[in-house]
């Protein structure tokens, strides 16, 4: 192999609405292709995951605490990615890290939207020794985009296929999804379509004790309240027309108390049911009113373990249903790929959003670099 196609080596850091930990994978670029050559994750403690949840969830700002918060995330991503290049050492210096950071505010609407992320890149620059690439969102939204999903211009260089029509789903705190024509004129879309796993490990965290429902078992055992359902369904933003994001902003658990107030006598259980009811639902209902002829829906994400959610989507949808594993890359470990992916195009000076994804006016080359010393 001459130097000129000798493989480049980034990491991709993610950690989303879920707040269940960090992933980082170690990303081999062949050319224009890549593949995870490692990956590590490291769970958030619990008493980590209760003060973030409380910094997202509070209507005002304590600054000591964001503060605090920054700088104790950027140095975990830093020893996260450490503790994966102290395992799996990488045959060639790794080129840059990109670092999606943690949401801790998005905000799309008023006449300044904007969308915070933690995890100091500093902190990571210095602890690692590696050009971090961070702040992603902010560029496309300064181009007049939302911000997010990010993940689908990715989705479009692995998953695209010119031989069908693909969706891919990410069944993230969030679920999103990223509509990949197979006629390679016709350009890729994709948005935010409700939430997928950040209600229903909130319900079984209040009720089970446990931080997520283990492939929806516990969701399986209950039956689905239709008025319930319709409640949740009222809720204006499954309407809205694309580009949309959304996140713990909206769908939370002050949200979802609001809705149950009619619902007091609900069980538990059912309650439950008709959450996951509620994320197949409002995916299978995007799908079928903007990319109809689907001919294969690809599932990456935690929920991409949640036979009960698959089950679901199954039922709503007449094409296949997989997890992007049926095409050689591994579920859970999309995203962070896709920060490793997005940080590669940094550096290259090429855009890493898609106007119609976002709604932003222009590509623009996102993120910031921090440079090793």
């Amino acid at each position: 192999m001459s130097a000129d196609s000798a493989p480049e080596f980034y990491v991709g850091l993610m950690s989303g609405t879920s707040l269940d930990g960090i992933d980082a994978a170690l990303v081999r670029f062949e050319g224009e292709h890549p593949f995870l050559d490692a990956s590590h994750y490291h769970p958030f403690p619990a008493a980590l995951r209760e003060r973030l949840l409380a910094l997202i969830l509070s209507p005002s700002v304590d600054w000591g605490v964001l503060g605090q918060l920054d700088a104790e995330l950027g140095e975990l991503f830093a020893a996260c990615v450490n503790c994966l290049l102290e395992r799996h050492p990488p045959a060639a210096p790794v080129q840059a890290i990109g670092s999606h950071g943690l949401t801790v505010r998005h905000q799309t609407s008023g006449p300044h939207p904007f969308s915070l992320q933690i995890g100091d890149p500093n902190r990571i620059v210095q602890a690692t020794g590696i050009a971090t690439v961070a702040d992603f969102r902010r560029r496309d939204m300064a181009a007049g985009g939302q911000g997010a999903p990010l993940a689908p211009a990715f989705h479009a260089a692995v998953f695209r296929s010119a031989a069908e029509k693909r969706v891919v789903l990410n069944l993230g705190g969030i679920a999103n999804i990223t509509v990949l024509p197979a006629a390679p004129a016709q350009p890729v879309f994709g948005f935010d379509t409700g939430p997928a796993n950040g209600l229903l490990d909130c319900w079984m965290q209040r009720h089970m004790g446990r931080t997520y429902d283990t492939g929806g078992a516990w969701a399986a055992q209950g039956r689905v309240l239709s008025d319930l359902l319709q409640a949740l369904l009222d809720e204006p933003y499954f309407s809205l027309p694309p580009p949309k994001s959304t996140g713990k902003e909206l769908f939370n658990p002050g949200w979802l108390d609001g809705k149950l107030r009619d619902f007091a006598a609900a069980s538990p259980v059912d309650v439950q049911a008709t959450l996951a009811e509620l994320t197949a639902f409002s995916v299978a209902q995007a799908i079928r009113q903007y990319a109809a002829d689907t001919g294969r829906l690809l599932v990456c994400g935690g929920g991409a373990h949640n036979a009960d959610l698959l089950r679901r989507l199954r039922s709503h949808l007449a094409c296949p249903v997989e997890s992007t594993e049926s095409l050689g890359v591994a579920p859970d470990w999309v995203e962070a790929m896709a920060f490793a992916w997005l940080a590669r195009r940094t550096l290259r000076g090429q855009p890493g959003n898609l106007q119609e994804v976002t709604g932003a006016k222009a590509p623009v080359v996102l993120g910031g670099i921090y440079p090793a010393s």
